[in-house]
C-alpha cells in the first residue's frame, strides 16, 4: 500500500487530475445511460459520490480569501513607490492596459460564445453540487447583479465585515490599499527602529502568504478526488450533453488566449517601440514553454528574469522589480479565462448582464486578477470573487466552479503562459522606452 501511495504522488498532479475527469466522465454516462435506459434509480449512489466533490469545493472556498488577502497586502507592499518614481509608474499602467484588454477581449468572446445558451434552466439545475439542495428542487433565487455604483460603494466596506461575510471586493480593494500604506510607511520613515517594525509586518506577512501556499498546494493535492467525484455526479446526473458547455468554455478561453498573444501583445510591442514584435515574442519562447508546464508565473520567474536580462537586454534593476510584481499581479490569462465563466453562470441561472453589467465584470475581474498570487489553480479560486458579485447563491457559486475543475488544469496551462508573456512584454517596452536596455 506505501509504494501504491508513493506511485501514486510522484504521478504529475495535471495527468491525475485528467485522470480523474476522464474517469468520472465515463462513470457518469454510464449511470446516466443506466438510469435512461434500464430504468435503474443512480441517484442513491450519486448522492454517495457528492459529498468527496463537494468537500473540495469547500476547501477551495475555505483558503481563497486569506489568499487574495495575503497575496494582495504583500504584493502592492513591494511597490518601491519613491525609489522607482515614474518607470514604476509606467510598469503598473502597462499591467493594468494588459489586463483591462485582455478582461475586454475574455468579455466580447464569451459574449460571442454564449456558452451555456439554449439549454433549460431545470437542467442545470438537477447538477446542482450541494448535498442541501435536492436535484428537483429549484436554485435559490438571485440576489440581483451588480451596478456600477453599487460596486463604487462596496469597494470600501468595512473589512473585517467584508471578511466576516466573505465580501470579496472590500478585500481586495483594502488589501491593496494597506500594502501600499505600508510601503509608503516604510519610505518615508526617518527612525531605523520603524522602518524595521514595518519590514517586520511585511515579513510576517510574506510568511503568511507563503503558508497559505502551502496549503493550497495540500488542498491542489485532494482535486482529483474532487474532479473524479464531481464529474461523476455532473455527467451521472445530466448525461454527456454537459460536453457542450465544457467545449465551448475551453475554446473561448484558448481563442482568447491565441488573440492575445498573437494579436493584442505584437500590437502593443509594434506601436510601443516600433520593433518587429514577433522577433521578439522568438526570444521569449523559453520562458512561455516553462509557464505552459509549470502553471506557475512564480515558479517561471528566474526563467522569466534571466529571458528578459539575457534574451531581451533588460537591466536587472528594471527586471528585477518588474518581473516579480508581474508574477504577482499581472494575469493577463485569468482575465480572459473569469468572464467565459461568469457568463456561463449568466446563462445557468437567468442573469441579465446589462452594459453595466458587463462593464462591473471587466473591472472586478481586473481587480481580482491581482490576488491570483502567481500558484496553480489560482484562476479557479478567483471564480468565487467573480461569481459573488453577480450575486449568485453558495449552492450555484458550487455549481460553478464545479464544471470549471475538470478543465482547469488544462486551461491553467495555457493562462500562466499567457501572464508569463505578458509580464516579459510590459517589461521589456517600459525598457526600450525608458533606456533601460543594455
Amino acid at each position: 500500500m506505501k509504494k501504491l501511495i508513493g506511485w501514486y504522488f510522484r504521478v504529475s498532479l495535471i495527468l491525475r487530475i485528467l485522470v480523474g475527469l476522464a474517469a468520472g466522465a465515463t462513470a457518469g454516462v454510464a449511470l446516466w445511460v443506466v438510469s435512461q435506459s434500464a430504468g435503474e434509480d443512480t441517484a442513491a449512489l450519486l448522492r454517495m459520490v457528492e459529498p468527496f466533490g463537494t468537500v473540495f469545493v469547500h476547501m477551495l472556498k475555505m483558503i481563497v480569501i486569506p489568499v487574495v488577502l495575503f497575496s494582495l497586502v504583500s504584493g502592492a507592499s513591494q511597490l518601491a513607490v519613491q525609489q522607482f518614481g515614474r518607470v514604476g509608474i509606467k510598469v503598473l499602467a502597462w499591467y493594468l492596459l494588459c489586463s483591462f484588454a485582455a478582461a475586454v477581449v475574455g468579455v466580447l468572446l464569451a459574449m460571442l460564445i454564449n456558452p451555456g445558451s439554449g439549454i433549460d434552466r431545470a437542467q442545470w439545475e438537477a447538477m446542482v453540487p450541494s448535498a442541501d439542495v435536492a436535484p428537483d428542487r429549484p436554485a435559490p433565487p438571485i440576489k440581483g447583479t451588480t451596478t456600477l455604483i453599487d460596486m463604487l460603494y462596496r469597494m470600501f466596506a468595512n473589512p473585517f465585515e467584508a471578511l466576516a461575510a466573505g465580501n470579496f471586493l472590500p478585500i481586495i480593494v483594502f488589501s491593496i490599499l494597506f500594502g501600499l500604506a505600508l510601503r509608503v510607511s516604510i519610505e518615508r520613515a526617518q527612525d531605523p527602529a520603524e522602518v524595521q517594525r514595518l519590514s517586520g509586518l511585511i515579513g510576517m506577512v510574506e510568511a503568511c502568504r507563503d503558508v497559505m501556499f502551502r496549503l493550497v498546494g495540500w488542498v491542489l493535492e485532494y482535486s482529483p478526488v474532487g474532479v473524479l467525484a464531481l464529474t461523476t455526479v455532473n455527467f451521472g446526473r445530466y448525461g454527456p450533453n454537459i460536453v457542450g458547455p465544457y467545449v465551448s468554455v475551453a475554446a473561448g478561453v484558448l481563442a482568447g488566449i491565441g488573440i492575445m498573444v498573437l494579436g493584442v501583445y505584437p500590437g502593443l510591442l509594434f506601436a510601443a517601440t516600433r520593433r518587429n514584435p514577433f522577433a521578439i515574442l522568438g526570444r521569449i519562447k523559453e520562458a512561455m514553454i516553462m509557464a505552459l508546464v509549470t502553471r506557475s508565473s512564480a515558479a517561471t520567474l528566474a526563467v522569466s528574469i534571466r529571458t528578459a536580462e539575457q534574451r531581451l537586454g533588460v537591466r536587472n534593476k528594471l527586471a528585477g522589480f518588474s518581473l516579480p510584481l508581474g508574477a504577482t499581479i499581472n494575469m493577463d490569462g485569468v482575465c480572459v479565462h473569469l468572464p467565459m465563466f461568469a457568463v456561463l453562470a449568466a446563462n445557468m441561472f437567468g442573469v441579465h448582464l446589462t452594459a453595466s453589467g458587463l462593464a462591473v465584470l471587466v473591472i472586478t475581474t481586473v481587480l481580482a486578477s491581482i490576488g491570483a498570487g502567481g500558484v496553480p489553480g489560482g484562476s479557479l479560486m478567483l471564480l468565487f470573487v467573480i461569481l459573488e458579485t453577480m450575486g449568485l447563491q453558495t449552492e450555484q457559486v458550487a455549481m460553478v466552479v464545479a464544471l470549471a475543475l475538470g478543465i482547469n488544469p488544462v486551461l491553467d496551462m495555457f493562462e500562466t503562459m499567457n501572464n508569463v508573456t505578458g509580464d516579459l512584454v510590459c517589461t521589456y517596452v517600459v525598457a526600450e522606452n525608458e533606456g533601460l536596455i543594455a
